[in-house]
């Protein structure tokens, strides 16, 4: 089968013929129809993500696809089911095998692509806004990187749980993304002063911040007394240095939220919010942005407009 696998930290992954897997007890395989790609594919394949698998290993953290074989042991799910699956890797291949635990049934509705696109973005969202920084309903959220993959989640659902979203992005293309996704005020990275704008919206209780660098200096000199700030990574290549005195003179939190933690200390908070996304997406209430669909070709297409943060939403390849 084709797969598209990194050998090496030092030289970039390629398209390459491999032996297709066979499920291990507890394991399904899947038939994958389309897989999400991530800025964490950049740093796995680089070598630098919390949770890089040893070389060499197939790339794609996020896929759709249907069931075509199961396991030993393998429980409510059966070949023909359609499912998205948060394996980690193993994506960007014609067939994969994943734990079942990560597994999930798909709404008849949800095409591959949207599904593809679902887990981790919203996931992280939705965790994130929720579950560590408890936004309320009239509060000010103000999300960095607002265009990307999770960005753009955060604003939509932000708005959703009754914020006022300021979105910040680069250029006029992205900001637009982000209005249709619901922002209320929109800050161009690339011109505007965001603590000014901020500062005359009274100040931000929340900050989602993929980006880091300079953009989390900013925001972090914009915030309220109590306001929390999430870090959900650093697209920008720089991690912040926070200096505690200035927490405690401003009484601010800075929470850090890794998403695919959960899997190994608390699933069920994250199948908990997994279960009310799904809910959202049956009524209709949030929809993915997939800005680009591409084949299993160009796979290493996709992970250059994550590198150049040229894309808005989500990069999606398809393998039928």
């Amino acid at each position: 089968m084709r797969a598209f696998v990194a050998t090496s930290h030092d030289t970039a992954p390629s398209l390459s013929d491999i032996s297709v897997p066979e499920p291990d007890i507890g394991e399904i395989r899947v038939k994958v129809e389309a897989c999400g790609l991530n800025f964490a594919d950049l740093l796995m394949a680089a070598g630098t993500y919390q949770e890089t698998p040893p070389l060499p290993f197939v790339l794609g953290m996020e896929v759709a696809g249907t069931i075509d074989a199961v396991g030993p042991d393998v429980t409510g799910f059966a070949p023909g089911d359609r499912v998205a699956v948060f394996g980690g890797k193993g994506g960007l291949a014609e067939y994969g095998c994943f734990d079942v635990s990560r597994a999930v049934h798909l709404p008849d509705a949800m095409p591959f692509t949207h599904a593809a696109a679902f887990q981790v973005a919203y996931g992280t969202s939705h965790l994130a806004l929720s579950h560590r920084a408890r936004l309320l309903p009239g509060e000010t959220l103000l999300v960095l990187g607002a265009a990307g993959g999770v960005g753009l989640t955060a604003v939509e659902i932000g708005k959703l749980m009754g914020a006022r979203v300021v979105a910040c992005a680069r250029g006029s293309d992205k900001l637009d993304a982000a209005k249709a996704a619901g922002a209320d005020v929109l800050i161009d990275a690339q011109t505007d002063d965001i603590r000014a704008v901020m500062k005359d919206l009274g100040g931000a209780d929340v900050v989602y911040d993929p980006v880091g660098g300079d953009q989390f200096t900013a925001a972090f000199r914009s915030c309220r007394p109590e306001a929390r700030i999430l870090t959900i990574g650093f697209a920008s290549g720089e991690v912040p240095q926070i200096k505690a005195n200035h927490l405690l003179v401003k009484n601010i939190s800075v929470l850090g939220l890794y998403w695919g933690g959960y899997l190994h200390f608390r699933p069920d908070v994250l199948t908990e919010s997994l279960s009310t996304l799904m809910g959202w997406y049956s009524q209709g209430r949030i929809k993915p942005h997939v800005s680009h669909i591409l084949a299993l070709e160009q796979a290493a297409d996709g992970l250059e407009l994550l590198r150049s943060r040229k894309s808005t939403g989500k990069v999606v390849i398809t393998l039928s």
